[in-house]
């Protein structure tokens, strides 16, 4: 008689009995689970699994669409596996470089020894389609590690290979699609035939490679012109090459080697040249009656420290900066506005208070002695501690939050008077040529960490609150950016290694019985990828110390 296992699926609240080895599409089926998008993969006792893998003990599974974010990762992962394969069929001796998330798309380097021209683009698109039509299998392949090292550099994917080496495992993973080998770093789909819905067209040098929006699956996601962002990264992307640091391998390498110490210094002199470039283009616009800083960004993007750090080039330029954070005219948090869910919703606009914010912001650019308040997170309140500011004909006033540049905030103010910034964790660096790593981990981690240390929030909630932190960001932040007059981007080329040693504890206190161990999983598995950075090479005045503690700001 064949053995059985108890399988209790979430989506239709029921247990069933299947054969041992059964793969989870094929309890799909059998369980007649109806989803309301695409299906895109399964969470096995709070995991994110590929469909095709087998259960050989009782598990708890939960089936997703495109929706979710784990299961749009596993689409778009296999959407660059199908990219990948194209370009290498096509151009065996070229290489795409799939870099970061722009436009609402991805951005693509591809090196093919010429320019790229629209039939060059309609080639690879054509070939991509071919594949997503033969439905080929993503397959999943393990081995001894120097085994899959040899077999990468074989194939000319030196960066896949020195990541391998320098995570000091005894096996390692790859996939195949037909005859060509890569790795992603997650759940794929079953073949190719899954992808039901791409994009590809030429973007600035590069390409664009869209992909479905998850609220309308048939639609892709709408385009987004971002060339102040596109930029910024073409900036640092120009830093890393000139260090030979584009992937993590290359960082592991260079912590392997002793040389970690000298990549912080170069990474906070670019910081540091970059803001002090700021505060010399605000003192010029000063003299033509600029007198307020607006200083934006999403959630742990570093606004505070950023702030503190341009308040002292502005000194350098003869300017007295005053500063405001937007932080403290957050309403009672019984006041605070609801989301659909019941929840508060601390994004909106309107969970600041608008009416004293903007008095206050009057009789200060006026010239008039105001009293400040100051929010206390824990109790939720707005407090006065007895903290006044004045504007002096020297002075320009620093206002930092997530909502500084939205024009509802400061309707009756004039443009003419304002400078804005931009502020966000543009992560760079890449796990290797195909694996971007998300500017929205990075944050995540920053704020995972921040929140353990300094608000008393467990990882369990601040990853619990991160899907609303996220939908504040997209309708109160984002649509913004663009309308800056400077970004800065506060992610360093090391930071997830110096991140990892503070992030690894708080994360493991997260329960497997938990909601949140999924994600927290995820950014585990992520972690093990860098070797640790002693943190004790990070100066008192760099931006990350905002999250890790030991700063010399006082905050």
């Amino acid at each position: 008689m064949k053995e059985t296992i108890r399988i209790y699926c979430k989506n239709v609240d029921k247990y069933q009995n299947f054969e041992k080895g059964i793969s989870l599409l094929e309890v799909y089926k059998a369980m007649n689970v109806q989803l309301s998008r695409p299906l895109a993969g399964v969470r096995v006792d709070n995991i994110s699994r590929a469909l095709t893998y087998t259960c050989y003990t009782p598990k708890d599974v939960e089936f997703i669409d495109i929706c979710d974010p784990s299961g749009m990762r596993s689409y778009v992962r296999s959407l660059c596996f199908v990219l990948s394969k194209a370009v290498n069929d096509l151009y065996p001796k070229g290489k795409i470089y799939i870099e970061h998330p722009v436009a609402k798309g991805y951005f693509c380097d591809l090196d093919t020894g010429s320019e790229i021209t629209p039939e060059i683009v309609k080639n690879i698109k054509q070939r991509m389609l071919d594949i997503i039509r033969q439905d080929i299998p993503f397959a999943f392949c393990s081995g001894h590690t120097k085994e899959v090292v040899a077999l990468f550099r074989q194939n000319d994917m030196e960066d896949k290979a020195l990541l391998l080496e320098t995570l000091g495992k005894v096996y390692a993973n790859y996939n195949k699609l037909g005859d060509h080998i890569d790795y992603y770093y997650g759940a794929l789909l079953p073949s190719t035939g899954w992808i039901h819905l791409f994009g590809l067209e030429k973007y600035g040098k590069g390409l664009l490679l869209r992909v479905p929006n998850p609220h309308h699956h048939n639609d892709l996601q709408p385009f987004v012109q971002q060339d102040k962002m596109m930029a910024v990264f073409g900036e640092l992307l120009k830093y890393q090459n000139a260090v030979q640091m584009s992937n993590v391998g290359d960082l592991n390498k260079a912590n392997q080697q002793g040389e970690i110490s000298h990549l912080v210094k170069v990474s906070e002199a670019i910081q540091e040249r970059k803001i002090a470039r700021i505060a010399d283009e605000i003192a010029e616009r000063f003299k033509n009656g600029v007198r307020v800083v607006l200083i934006s960004g999403p959630s742990s993007s570093g606004k505070t420290t950023f702030c503190k750090r341009l308040q002292v080039e502005l000194m350098v330029n003869i300017l007295r900066p005053i500063s405001i954070s937007l932080d403290d005219y957050y309403v009672n948090r019984v006041d605070t506005p609801l989301e659909e869910n019941g929840e508060y919703d601390y994004e909106s606009l309107y969970a600041i208070d608008l009416q004293l914010f903007n008095s206050d912001l009057k009789k200060i650019l006026a010239g008039e002695e105001v009293a400040l308040p100051t929010y206390d997170f824990v109790l939720g309140e707005r407090v006065y501690k007895g903290n006044t500011i004045q504007l002096k004909e020297d002075s320009i006033l620093v206002l930092e939050g997530i909502h500084a540049l939205n024009p509802q905030l400061l309707p009756e103010i004039a443009p003419s008077v304002t400078y804005k910034i931009y502020v966000s964790a543009l992560t760079t660096i890449s796990l290797d040529n195909h694996n971007w790593i998300p500017t929205t981990d990075n944050r995540l981690l920053r704020r995972i960490i921040r929140d353990y240390q300094f608000r008393n929030y467990s990882a369990k909630a601040t990853i619990a609150r991160w899907p609303s932190v996220r939908r504040g960001e997209d309708k109160w932040i984002f649509p913004f950016q663009e309308e800056a007059d400077a970004m800065f981007n506060s992610a360093m080329i090391y930071e997830l290694a110096a991140l990892k040693r503070s992030a690894e504890p708080i994360l493991s206190q997260v329960s497997p019985i938990d909601p949140e161990y999924s994600e927290a999983y995820r950014l585990l598995k992520f972690l093990n990828y860098f070797n640790y950075i002693d943190i004790d090479e990070l100066p008192n005045t760099s931006l990350l110390r905002e999250f890790l503690g030991g700063s010399s700001f006082r905050y």
